[in-house]
This record gives structure tokens, C-alpha cells and sequence, in this order.
């Protein structure tokens, strides 16, 4: 399957990443040493469910790096565009490509894992559109400061994810409707009054399953929809603010020197049988040994 990567943002002076980008992409602004987008292609790289990223608003002189084939998309300005745009290359390289993976340049956290388990877990139905909702729980375990906006459903609160699989077929079908959803996509009641006025009223009384959220927007464009309540807090921890930078700047961080001790320990591991194997070959055999060699060497004179 081919992931589709969205890193087409510039952040505005306005906007509270706009001092960390310097008036580039936010995907290139620095997370523990590397741009933001490339830990995501590290983890699509790592991911066994995945073929091929056509990446979105970036360009090969952006120096960076994927260990599977990519290809470059100019941005080409509104969110609906870009993953049309992205869409229409994924079909372009693979023709029979049933299904694509959306995921946004901001969620570096993210690892291989994480991927094959939205992949594998959304291709056990045949649906259209698999979004992904995080538990307000399982968020704030994980980052617990990280100050998510939660939509209060039925059985519990959630956030939305930024990693979504979306059948190929239908990403062109209502664009309108679309592009009115996703400029929408930080307002739940905003949302809620796309999907009709059932929908305000169940929402307002807290009566909304994640699934019927799903349900009315794919009954909307003509589609079946599933949504995902994924056990990774990850998935939707996207940097949009100062302190979200800073959370994933500390845990990436963090991850790397644990990362670094175990290779540590691992050599020194690795060295110490080293030397044991070669003190052991450098004994000298025993006298016994070395006498029945000698009679055996004097029988053959």
C-alpha cells in the first residue's frame, strides 16, 4: 500500500510555530535533531504494510531521507487538494491501488508499528473511509500536558487521529462537502452541523457514538465509514502549538539515548565475548595432551 504524506504547511507570523519554522514548512522545524517529517518517514520506512510515500508540499532538495521509493508532489494550497493531488500520484504509480494511507508530516511519535496496525487493523472490512479516535484516556496517559481538544460522545471523550485510510475511489466524489468538513476539522459543533441537525442535537445531549460520527459522514458522501479507537496515543498527538513541540522534542529525545545505551551495552556485551572467546582460544593444552601427541608423533617416526 502506498502512505500518502501531507507536509505542505507553512505556518503564518501569526501562528505559534511561526518563531520555530522561521517562514518554512513545518514539517522541517527541528524535533531532537531532525526534521519533524522525517521521523514520520522513518516510521512509514519501518512499517511492513507499506510499499511506496508520495509526499505532499516538499521537494527532493529538502534533504531528506526514506528507505523506500519516494515520490515528490508540489503543495498545492487547501488540504482537499492535497490529498486528491496525492491520490491521483498513488494511482499513477500503481493502478490497482485499492486504498491509501493519509497521514499528516506532524505526528513524529509515531513507529512502524503504529502503521501496520491502522493498515491491518482497517483492511479486516471492506469500508471506504477508517478514521482513527483516540480515548481521552489513552491520550492523557501517555501525554498527560499535551492539552488535546476532546469531543464528548457517548461513551467517552476522544481526539481525532491523523493517520486515516481512505479507499482511492472516492476521494474525488462531493469535493464541496469534503472541503467544508476538513476546514471544519477543529470544530466539533462545526462538524456536527455538516452532518445534519440530528446529529447537533445528539451531540449537544451527549448522545454520539464515535461510530455514528462515522456512520452519518459516510451516509453524507455516499460511503461506509469505520471509525478506529486506537490503543497509540501517538496517532493523534500532532504538533500544533509551542508545547506540543516541546513534548515530542523531550520524548523523541529520550527515546534516542535510551536508544543509544542499549546499543552501548549491547557492544560492550558483544566485546566482552569477544575476549573471553579469544583468551579461551589462546590456552595453552594441557600436559597430558601434549605428551599423547608427542608418543603419537614418535610411533609415526
Amino acid at each position: 500500500m502506498d502512505a500518502v504524506l501531507i507536509a505542505g504547511g507553512i505556518p503564518a507570523p501569526q501562528d505559534p510555530l511561526y518563531a520555530y519554522s522561521k517562514g518554512g514548512a513545518k514539517a522541517l522545524i527541528d524535533v531532537a535533531g531532525k526534521p519533524m517529517v522525517q521521523w514520520v518517514l522513518d516510521a512509514l520506512a519501518d512499517a511492513r504494510t507499506i510499499d511506496r510515500v508520495v509526499l505532499i508540499g516538499l521537494t527532493d532538495k529538502s534533504g531528506l531521507t526514506c528507505r523506500k521509493p519516494i515520490a515528490y508532489v508540489g503543495n498545492q494550497g487547501k488540504m482537499l487538494a492535497n490529498i486528491q493531488a496525492g491520490t491521483a500520484k498513488a494511482l499513477e504509480l500503481n493502478r490497482r491501488a485499492q486504498y491509501v494511507l493519509f497521514v499528516t508530516s506532524d505526528i513524529p511519535a509515531i513507529t512502524g508499528e503504529m502503521v501496520d496496525w491502522v493498515v491491518n487493523t482497517s483492511l479486516q472490512t471492506k469500508h471506504d473511509i477508517y478514521y482513527n479516535v483516540l480515548p481521552r484516556e489513552v491520550m492523557e496517559k501517555r501525554f498527560p500536558t499535551s492539552r488535546r481538544t476532546y469531543v464528548r460522545l457517548k461513551d467517552f471523550e476522544v481526539c481525532g487521529g491523523d493517520m486515516n485510510m481512505v479507499r482511492t475511489s472516492i476521494v474525488a466524489r462531493n469535493s464541496d462537502f469534503w472541503d467544508r468538513l476538513i476546514e471544519a476539522r477543529k470544530n466539533p459543533l462545526a462538524q456536527a452541523s455538516l452532518l445534519g441537525f440530528d446529529i447537533i442535537c445528539r451531540f449537544l445531549f451527549r448522545q454520539l457514538t464515535a461510530d455514528d460520527v462515522i456512520r452519518r459522514l459516510a451516509e453524507r458522501l455516499g460511503l461506509r465509514g469505520r471509525a478506529l479507537i486506537s490503543p497509540f496515543a501517538e496517532i493523534g498527538m500532532d504538533v500544533d502549538k509551542p508545547h506540543q513541540l516541546e513534548i515530542m522534542r523531550a520524548h523523541l529525545s529520550g527515546i534516542q539515548r535510551r536508544g543509544r545505551k542499549s546499543a552501548t551495552k549491547q557492544a560492550r556485551a558483544g566485546r566482552g565475548r569477544g575476549v573471553a572467546s579469544s583468551r579461551k582460544s589462546k590456552r595453552r593444552p594441557r600436559v597430558g595432551t601434549q605428551r599423547k601427541r608427542s608418543r603419537a608423533g614418535s610411533r609415526r617416526r
